[in-house]
């Protein structure tokens, strides 16, 4: 597996084209992930400025810097701007970068496509963000875009399912690339059950988007015929059903929330091992688990719709479907605990980030637990318990592995040492205030608070100002991340091939920065790393 033979053949083809022509044109797999990660970045912090809007109003009561319009407005566009523009395109740009080092491909299969699926998304998000300075404003009928409210819009409804359109398109497209990099461009000798789980987890999400994307495609097509070319589709005047809607947006959204955390799943499993200096606990029960989670969150979509009226059996259904859920996902924190066991533990941070992750995650997957149990959900529905439960699983799930891998794989892109003091300030700053920020949410909701409001009654003032002061923190340090990565990108200490003691995997055999052109030659594996274990090509172990 050593890089070295290979690596003069190599010396003269990292060259790399250079100027603005290099960014627009390339079909290189490492330059579209940055482009991605760069962009997602982008759009992190323009949804996050939304969201120090909306925390900012809700700071004490009464009507005190926007009004209920554009409120609303911030609330869609922020959710909107997170999910499609800051997570989805973070996991792509990490798989763009990781999945041909990890397979020993030479790069993703379809480079052209790959490069036409980034250059949609500023299309995109231009689109999405224009809403804001047309007639009517910016789309505020929430982020799943429920009609009726969402087609008594302004002229900013078009715009927004066009969006839609765009970066669906890109998803599937992206998703492709990594289907077919998997299956068709791993080195000789890797199976599929000797893949990183990164590489695991993401080949199931790819699976996932590319069965749901076309499903909130349809979706809004719908809404904008309902809009514009008088179908009745969900309009109860003209005999449709605006819960149908509701059926077929959580048809997309309940797996679209494991695109989500999927990744996330295979970025703890990387590097849980890595600084436990342990294999990983349970690699075929990982897959397994994950395979599981990816079936089920197809057959849970109504837990979201309790409280429509649908009848008593349905909400049995979807209760104990949702409750299935939990198994597997157990099984994979069982599974991350006991690697960690007994292990050489460091806390570097990655590690960190992981560890925080354990944590807060478990505690979004127990509130969904609470939120899953149908008579229960009559209370929290529409609630502040129901915004605490997503962003303890969206913020800590899925943005603190992003950071994480960040983290982890940075000192292999650009061949430095980043400030690693500087990152455990990040992570303490971020960890503190993400729960000060959203912990009281779940008092507030349990109080009675309802969702996508800009106002509020007295008694939900305390908790609110407690939520809104976490909320700066966490914002304000994040400022920290792109400082810490550019310092890094600019110099500092030389990074070694193998960065982290105990990482494994084709990636660490390859010098530190990663050359422009890699693989191009699959690499001689004389042992392929199998969840921590080593294997001979003939399958037996070493």
């Amino acid at each position: 597996m050593a890089y070295s033979a290979t690596a003069e053949s190599h010396d003269h083809h990292d060259h790399r084209p250079s100027g603005i022509w290099r960014w627009l044109s390339t079909t290189n797999h490492k330059d579209i992930g940055t482009l991605y990660l760069i962009f997602a970045g982008v759009m992190f912090f323009v949804g996050g400025s939304m969201a120090m809007v909306i925390r900012l109003e809700l700071f004490k009561p009464g009507m005190q810097f926007v009004d209920p319009a554009f409120f609303n407005s911030m609330t869609t566009v922020h959710a909107l701007a997170m999910i499609f523009g800051g997570v989805m395109p973070a996991w792509v740009g990490l798989a763009n970068w990781m999945i041909p080092l990890q397979v020993g491909a030479p790069d993703m299969a379809l480079p052209r496509m790959n490069n036409f699926s980034f250059w949609l998304l500023p299309f995109a998000f231009t689109l999405l963000l224009i809403g804001f300075f047309v007639p009517g404003g910016a789309p505020a009928g929430g982020w799943t875009l429920y009609p009726p409210l969402v087609l008594q819009g302004g002229d900013s409804f078009p715009l927004a399912v066009f969006a839609i359109h765009l970066m669906g398109a890109s998803s599937i497209m992206g998703a492709i690339n990594v289907i077919v990099t998997i299956m068709n461009m791993r080195a000789p000798g890797m199976t599929l059950l000797r893949m990183p789980l990164f590489v695991w987890t993401w080949l199931i999400t790819a699976y996932l988007l590319i069965a749901v994307m076309p499903v909130l495609a349809g979706a809004v097509t719908m809404l904008l015929t309902d809009h514009f070319f008088g179908t009745s589709f969900f309009s109860a005047s003209g005999g449709g059903d605006p819960v149908m809607f509701q059926h077929v947006f959580w048809f997309f959204g309940h797996p679209e929330v494991y695109i989500l955390i999927l990744p996330a799943f295979g970025v703890v499993s990387e590097v849980i091992p890595t600084f436990s200096r342990k294999p990983l606990f349970g690699y075929e029960a990982m897959v397994y688990a994950t395979a599981s989670i990816a079936f089920l969150s197809f057959i849970v979509w109504a837990h979201h719709m309790f409280t429509v009226g649908m009848p008593l059996a349905g909400e049995l259904f979807f209760m104990l479907s949702t409750m299935l859920i939990a198994i597997p996902t157990g099984v994979k924190v069982f599974n991350w605990s006991a690697t960690m066991w007994k292990g050489s533990l460091t806390f570097e941070p990655p590690m960190l980030f992981c560890l925080a992750f354990l944590f807060l995650f478990t505690i979004g997957g127990f509130s969904g637990l609470m939120l899953a149990i149908a008579p229960a959900d009559f209370q929290y529905q529409d609630t502040y318990f129901v915004v605490a439960h997503f962003h303890y699983v969206l913020v800590p799930g899925s943005i603190f592995t992003i950071i994480a891998a960040v983290y982890y794989w940075l000192p292999k892109w650009t061949g430095h040492m980043y400030n690693m003091t500087l990152a455990k300030w990040h992570f303490w700053l971020s960890t503190i205030f993400v729960n000060v920020l959203f912990f009281p949410q779940h008092f507030l909701g349990l109080a009675g608070m309802p969702r996508r409001i800009p106002d509020y009654a007295t008694q939900f003032a305390d908790w609110n100002m407690v939520s809104s002061i976490g909320g700066f923190g966490f914002g304000l340090s994040q400022l920290l991340f792109p400082y810490i990565v550019i310092k890094c990108i600019r110099g500092g200490e030389k990074a070694a091939a193998r960065v982290w003691e105990g990482a494994h995997g084709l990636e660490w055999e390859l010098p530190s920065p990663t050359p422009y052109h890699t693989w191009e030659t699959p690499p001689s594996i004389a042992l392929i790393h199998k969840g921590g274990e080593h294997w001979t090509e003939d399958g037996d172990d070493a």
